[in-house]
């Protein structure tokens, strides 16, 4: 890193000093008599619990990353994030998501937030109800939400964590891949005069949305529903409402989106509609304020035992230290199936940049690689790998103690996994207890026994999944991306790298349905990529 800040260059020192240092090693009794190392790295905030100590971590290196986030500036760009200050400066806006969530009356836009909610309950208590029906009188047993990228991932991922909260008179789908066969495999298993659809779209012109949308609306008609009475199965929600009412939409069924928030920030807006339909508003509002929980704790708690700042810098440690590539999430909690997905987009759509503030490139990592898989499920597929492969890849382990559901003999199974994967990744095995395993008649198996251990791993505790845990958790994680942006001195909260294929995407559909002689000119490889597909469309 050019021109590093004085606890980088201390932290780089302080590297070449631990770097071969053994997990196992700090966690000996001669090392840690008391012991000490859980508790010392072990902290708590916003209801959540985050073991931190088996990390690759000593004491001096904590205080020297949190020395690096302040120095870099982290509690500035979180004050004047809440304060409502423009921090992303290439598009001239300001970032409150966590004023969606705020209960105090001074936060920015309060008013405007609360009657936009409140028509958000009023509108999910008539479906909830069945007052709201379909053209033949028939109630809502379906909602299919059709968006795209923050428009789908987020709700989609609360619905299915709190699904022991939902309504159980009504389904929750959504749809996103402009691959027909997504909608397809919706609209063939539901009843139109039962069905309600969220269009979900900030600008009404995203490509994917609104070509569903539009088979949707097809759909509709086809069976039955006649033009005059779409506005009972569609609502929208973006910030372009004139587009809305273009599509068909009734102007009182459109909710309000803002450009002071992202759409991988979204999910406690209007962009939440189908969150409220299914979990109701009361819940609705506990999930808003268990990610206020957290808010409160990101401004207030020292850094020294800020969770957010904590798991932000140590994956700072990792990325820009040891240099590893990726990072694991792994929910033990089927119910958090979508976390990972969700994860991808919200770290790497906002820290997958090479661009400081200033405009000058990094010389510098910044994001890492996010990916995951639930528990156990991950440990019969790619945890061998993790175990013992050649790539180091820090993990964050999330356990919900207890569980959401009736077979409450499978939670001991579950956790004992969990820690027991966090253990083992921690421990390995040396060379002298893969001898005795394999025995003495056996030599050659122990290389193939042995595990290297020594991985890095933080444990997430969750009580029990509720909509106020939940909250905490994914704000957790969103503040922990500001966190890492501000050190890597880049904007989290835009997203020009989907811009080009974007564009260009509508060159080559273009020349998919063009006549021969009005294909644009392409590389070779597009240009034969196009040609092919071309004469396949047309058989």
């Amino acid at each position: 890193m050019t021109n590093p800040l004085p606890a980088w260059s201390a932290l780089q020192t302080h590297y070449e000093q631990i770097r071969d240092e053994k997990l196992r090693d700090w966690f000996a009794p001669a090392n840690d008599p008391a012991p000490t190392r859980a508790e010392r790295f072990t902290f708590a905030g916003a209801g959540l619990g985050a073991d931190f100590s088996k990390n690759r971590i000593t004491d001096a290196t904590l205080k020297l990353l949190v020395q690096l986030a302040r120095e870099a500036g982290v509690e500035a760009r979180r004050d004047a994030m809440f304060k409502g200050e423009v921090v992303n400066p290439t598009e001239g806006r300001a970032a409150l998501h966590t004023a969606l969530r705020a209960t105090e009356a001074d936060a920015p836009f309060h008013a405007q937030i609360a009657a936009e909610r409140a028509k958000m309950a009023k509108f999910a208590d008539a479906v909830r109800s069945g007052a709201w029906t379909g053209y033949t009188g028939k109630r809502i047993r379906h909602v299919v939400n059709i968006g795209i990228g923050g428009s789908d991932l987020g709700p989609k991922m609360v619905v299915h964590a709190l699904k022991h909260l939902e309504l159980p008179e009504i389904t929750s789908h959504f749809v996103s891949n402009v691959d027909g066969a997504d909608l397809w495999r919706t609209i063939e298993n539901i009843d139109p005069e039962e069905t309600l659809a969220i269009i979900v779209s900030k600008t009404f012109t995203t490509l994917e949305t609104m070509t569903n949308a539009l088979s949707m609306r097809d759909w509709f008609v086809k069976h039955g529903c006649p033009q005059g009475e779409l506005a009972k199965h569609f609502v929208g929600v973006s910030a372009n409402p004139a587009e809305v009412v273009k599509f068909g939409i009734a102007k009182e069924n459109v909710f309000e989106m803002w450009d002071w928030v992202g759409g991988r920030y979204s999910l406690w807006s209007a962009v939440g509609l189908s969150i409220m339909i299914a979990i109701g508003p009361q819940q609705f509002d506990e999930l808003l304020a268990g990610a206020h929980d957290m808010d409160k704790h990101f401004r207030e708690a020292p850094l020294e035992k800020n969770l957010p700042v904590l798991l932000g810098m140590i994956g700072i440690w990792y990325r820009n230290f040891f240099g590893s590539q990726s990072y694991l999430v792994a929910p033990y909690s089927e119910a958090l199936h979508f976390l990972p997905s969700y994860l991808q987009q919200l770290e790497m759509e906002s820290n997958g940049k090479s661009a400081r503030l200033d405009g000058k490139f990094v010389d510098y990592a910044t994001s890492a690689i996010t990916w995951g898989e639930p528990g156990t499920n991950g440990q019969h597929a790619f945890f061998q790998m993790l175990h013992q492969g050649t790539t180091i890849v820090p993990i964050d382990f999330i356990a919900v103690l207890t569980p959401e559901h009736p077979l409450a003999d499978h939670q001991p199974k579950l956790l004992a996994n969990c820690f027991a994967q966090s253990e083992a990744m921690m421990l390995g095995r040396t060379e002298e207890e893969a001898k005795k395993i394999a025995g003495p008649d056996k030599p050659e198996l122990v290389p193939h026994i042995m595990f290297p251990g020594n991985r890095p791993t933080t444990t997430l505790l969750v009580d029990a999944l509720t909509a106020r845990s939940l909250g905490a958790l994914i704000a957790l994680y969103e503040h922990k991306v500001l966190v890492q942006a501000s050190v890597w001195d880049i904007n989290p909260f835009d997203q020009w790298g989907v811009e080009l294929g974007k564009i260009l995407g509508k060159v080559v559909e273009a020349d998919l349905n063009a006549a021969s002689a009005d294909v644009k000119p392409h590389d070779s490889s597009t240009a034969a990529l196009i040609a092919r597909a071309r004469a396949a469309l047309k058989r």
